[in-house]
């Protein structure tokens, strides 16, 4: 019966064909013409691949159109034998509803999550290879993997890049460097501390003090600075693939479900791009204290906290890098990790339970 579900879905050659596209046509795209771009022109383009590339195509792409696909899919599993007239001569044959329904999990998950594979093979592939040699840290280039020490001895040899590009917090004013107009907002020369007469005028440090200054400066950014790197990490490239795959089995099981409470597709669809697109990154967001554990209650934002640790934030949760000791802190709205499990496993029970219930009492 599974067999039999898988090949209905495969001989769909449309929607075969818009998976394929989505969740390995568009990353590939985009990396190969980085590739090409930095081939032929590698002093305007940097490197294909690294962590940063990695990490924005997980968060910014996998995530969201991983979701909508594999919830596309699940529509389309739970209202193929309705759309097409097939549901009557399922039910003549005598064959059980029940079965008949939970045979189609494994035959579409057995479809959307190689895809999600192949396509998070294609990135971390390139992101590896084709992964820059130096860390580009607040537009300046930084020698990847020092220690403390050693990023604070490299900060002392570069001060003025350190001072110019670097945020940092001082209660006295930055020393009088010529840093002109730069990626790092050159704050140097335009952030002074205010007194009663207006801005303070920035002392003229010694060589030794402008070093010592500089070294106060990379130890604030040291959080921020490792956790950044060349490539991403054999762990990390796991964690997030796994995280990926619950991300597109959540969509795959809730489209499903709806699809076969509502009895058609299109609805289905519709109803899951604008939990994923408009409503999630919504709650996620917005603090509404008498609100909050109705926002915990949806499963977008209990997915986007199990996120592995060292990736961007989904839905553009970042805080001030600045104001957080060089380290980005997510604005999405606290839960904790049991609370966020307790979520996702209730929304892949809830909505299984309402389809199946739905293709066991509906009129044949």
């Amino acid at each position: 019966m599974i067999g039999t579900r898988f090949m209905e879905l495969r001989r769909r050659r449309g929607l075969m064909a818009t998976l394929v596209v989505v969740t390995v046509g568009i990353p590939t795209v985009f990396l190969v013409i980085r590739l090409l771009l930095h081939a032929f022109a590698p002093k305007s383009y940097g490197p294909a691949g690294g962590y940063n590339i990695f990490s924005g195509l997980v968060a910014g792409v996998m995530y969201v159109f991983g979701f909508i696909v594999a919830a596309t899919l699940g529509a389309t599993a739970g209202s193929n034998d309705l759309s097409e007239g097939m549901f009557r001569h399922l039910v003549v044959t005598g064959r059980s509803r029940l079965a008949i329904y939970l045979a189609r999990i494994p035959a579409g998950l057995g479809i959307i999550v190689p895809l999600v594979a192949l396509g998070f093979t294609v990135i971390c592939a390139v992101c590896v290879f084709a992964a820059p040699t130096t860390i580009s840290y607040q537009g300046a280039n930084v020698p990847a993997g020092l220690s403390l020490p050693a990023f604070e001895s490299w900060a002392g040899q570069h001060p003025d890049t350190v001072i110019c590009d670097f945020p940092f917090r001082a209660s006295t004013p930055p020393p009088a460097v010529p840093c002109g107009e730069g990626p790092g907002g050159r704050q140097g020369v335009k952030v002074f501390p205010v007194g009663p007469s207006g801005p303070l005028v920035p002392p003229q440090y010694t060589p030794d003090q402008l070093r010592a200054f500089a070294v106060q400066v990379a130890t604030q950014d040291y959080p921020g600075y490792s956790a950044i790197f060349l490539a991403p990490s054999v762990s990390l490239m796991v964690r997030t693939g796994l995280w990926i795959e619950l991300e597109a089995a959540v969509g795959f099981l809730v489209g499903l479900g709806l699809a076969s409470l509502l009895g058609q597709r299109t609805v289905a669809v519709i109803l899951m791009i604008v939990l994923e697109v408009v409503l999630t990154p919504i709650v996620s967001m917005a603090h509404l204290p008498h609100l909050s554990n109705l926002q915990r209650a949806v499963v977008g934002l209990a997915t986007a906290h199990l996120e592995p640790g060292g990736l961007a934030f989904v839905f553009g949760g970042g805080g001030d890098r600045a104001a957080n000791g060089g380290r980005v802190v997510s604005q999405l709205l606290p839960e904790s990790r049991t609370v966020a499990v307790c979520v996702i496993l209730a929304w892949l029970v809830g909505w299984t339970v309402l389809g199946a219930w739905r293709m066991v009492t509906r009129d044949a």
